[in-house]
């Protein structure tokens, strides 16, 4: 199977890092303190495995507040909602391979793979990703399918994560007048490099923010979202939760 997460790949994610420095936002975490002993959570494949040449990724970043909204009690969803292991703005859900398969886009997923993660792997991104299912998952499910062991698609996202300075969100969302282009040009204005286009927003039925989608080369390099990662027009009005 091709190798596509090799040390040129990572130099460039940590070359994009350098650039966004000084100012550095941290994984957006408060006070995140995680448990000592963790198990890998066993992962269900729930689709088909799919192969393909990697064209690009997209960095998906969860809006926390808004998926703790009546999860707060839940067992499953206890480390990042619960408020005991810290409290989360954005968070990583994942980093996704993108492809082409008979000229349409498409991504590749449940690759096999002789790697496994491990619980020590896997406590080094929950400040990150605070759900171990959640890590567990994304590796299973998307990078198992870069043909590197989970350290290097780890590192890689921590690299890629880091390197974001975040706005204020939480200030941003007392605008009444808010719209997604808003929430775009935050983001864009806050990052060298980054425009609006590169910029994916994903909004709930009611208008809530739910996602960012960061859209990358193969090389990691930004740029243009396609439409169905693009998400609402930059017009559309938007929400924030901010978990109060």
């Amino acid at each position: 199977m091709p190798t596509y997460l090799n040390k040129a790949l990572i130099g460039a994610a940590a070359a994009s890092m350098i650039a966004a420095t000084p100012g550095i936002a941290s994984a957006q975490s408060y006070q995140c303190r995680m448990p000592q002993n963790l198990s890998v959570p066993k992962v269900r494949q729930d689709a088909r495995p799919r192969q393909m040449p990697v064209t690009g990724y997209t960095m998906a970043l969860s809006w926390s507040p808004e998926f703790c909204k009546q999860r707060e009690g839940q067992r499953g969803h206890r480390t990042q909602c619960s408020g005991k292991n810290g409290r989360f703005g954005l968070i990583v859900h994942g980093l996704w391979p993108e492809g082409r398969a008979k000229g349409r886009r498409s991504w590749p997923q449940f690759c096999p793979t002789r790697f496994t993660l491990t619980p020590a792997e896997m406590r080094r991104n929950l400040c990150m990703m605070p759900s171990a299912r959640l890590v567990a998952r994304q590796w299973v499910k998307h990078g198992s399918c870069t043909g590197k062991p989970p350290a290097t698609y780890f590192k890689v996202t921590r690299i890629l994560w880091n390197g974001l300075r975040i706005p204020d969100y939480d200030r941003l969302s007392r605008r009444d007048d808010l719209t997604a282009g808003d929430i775009r040009d935050a983001l864009a204005d806050a990052n060298d490099g980054w425009e609006r286009q590169h910029i994916g927003v994903k909004l709930n039925s009611k208008g809530w923010l739910q996602e960012l989608r960061l859209c990358y080369d193969k090389r990691f390099r930004s740029i243009a979202c396609d439409s169905a990662r693009f998400g609402s027009a930059d017009g559309d009005a938007a929400k924030i939760w901010r978990g109060l």
